[in-house]
Order: structure tokens, then C-alpha cells, then sequence
């Protein structure tokens, strides 16, 4: 492909001349502050994916997931989600250090809409809501607590064109399995057979 084939959009202008103008009630349906309906949707949601940079503007986005409900509404203009054991980078954590402004999407397994709220946030080491989020007997160390800015519902046309919600569509086997690739990109020092053993069953054991 030839790079001097590729038009890049450098104005803000130029982009809404290409985008259109959206509709005063597009334009207006963001909010300060969770709606009943809201709170339902986070009740019911069991996956998040946060959106975060650091303080020189690169960009992390990092899955949340727990049984549905994980995250804790405080109050109209507060959430808190729990931190859980993982890889111990800890980038969407250090990219709040950085920088405070976050983005949380939620998801309802098959529903095409989502719930969408950013705002600023803060680590949080203690806190009397920390019982709430114990699960298998696990207490978090941490959380990351959201003071809302701007909540509004996506509509459902991205997932409904990837139709990821439809079993049909499903191909896990279209790539190789996770102990292949990190063998291959990641732990090439590891035998193949440690990485399916520690991807395998007892991987479970270790969520929490």
C-alpha cells in the first residue's frame, strides 16, 4: 500500500463536515448523575472495560469482570470496582496516579446497548465498603473509586453488527489457545505442557 494514498483528517472542522451534525438529543444525552434505571444496569452488569491514560496520553483499556453487581454505586455520583488479583502491572492503576480521568463501559451479556459513564478516580486502599466486595472469601486490597462526570447510554449498532452475541458467530478455536501463545509471544522459556497445565483447570483457582 502506497502512503501517499492514505488522506489523514487533521481539523476538528473537517471531521463534523465528514461526521454531520448529531441530533440535539445525542448531542444533550449525557448526564451528571445515575438514573434508577442506572443503578439497575450496574446491578445486572458482570463485565466493565476501563479506559485510561497516563499523564503523557497513552492509552490502556483493561477488562473488570465479577459476578453482576461488582461494582458498588456509593451514591448518584459514585462507583467503586473492586482491584482483583491479576498479572500485577498494574497499568489502568498507574495511569490514574498520572492521570485521574477514567472511562467505564458496561455490558449486559446480550444486550447491543451499553452504559457508558467517565469521570475522575481514585485509588482506594480501605474502605467500609470493602466487605460488600469480599467474594470466595477474598477482600480486595484495592478499588478504584469513579466520581461521575457524564453517564449516557451506547446504542446497540456496534454489537449488533459484530453479532457477538450470537452463538453462530462464536470461533474460539480460530486462533490458537492461550498457552500456545504465550509460548509463543510471551514465556518462550516455558514448556508448552507448564503453560497448558497452568492455563488449563487450575487456572480458575487462581481468580481470586
Amino acid at each position: 500500500m502506497s502512503v501517499s494514498s492514505i488522506i489523514d483528517v487533521t481539523s476538528a472542522g473537517e471531521l463534523r463536515a465528514i461526521l454531520g451534525t448529531p441530533q440535539q438529543r445525542v448531542a444533550e444525552k449525557d448526564r451528571p448523575r445515575l438514573h434508577e434505571l442506572d443503578r439497575r444496569w450496574l446491578a445486572a452488569s458482570p463485565l466493565c472495560l476501563l479506559a485510561s491514560s497516563n499523564a503523557d496520553g497513552r492509552c490502556d483499556i483493561s477488562p473488570k469482570g465479577d459476578p453482576p453487581g461488582f461494582a458498588v454505586v456509593l451514591d448518584d455520583t459514585t462507583i467503586a470496582i473492586p482491584e482483583r488479583p491479576g498479572n500485577r502491572r498494574g497499568d489502568t492503576l498507574f495511569n490514574i496516579i498520572g492521570n485521574p480521568y477514567l472511562g467505564a463501559l458496561f455490558l449486559i451479556p446480550g444486550r447491543g446497548d451499553a452504559l457508558r459513564l467517565d469521570g475522575r478516580a481514585r485509588i482506594v486502599r480501605e474502605a467500609p465498603f470493602f466487605d460488600r466486595m469480599t467474594l470466595r472469601g477474598h477482600r480486595p486490597a484495592l478499588a478504584i473509586v469513579i466520581e461521575i462526570e457524564h453517564v449516557f447510554y451506547h446504542c446497540a449498532r456496534a454489537l449488533l453488527r459484530s453479532a457477538v452475541w450470537e452463538e453462530q458467530t462464536w470461533a474460539p478455536d480460530a486462533v490458537p489457545p492461550r498457552a500456545v501463545i504465550a509460548k509463543a509471544v510471551e514465556r518462550q522459556n516455558e514448556s508448552l505442557a507448564d503453560l497448558e497445565e497452568y492455563y488449563g483447570e487450575r487456572y480458575r483457582d487462581t481468580l481470586y
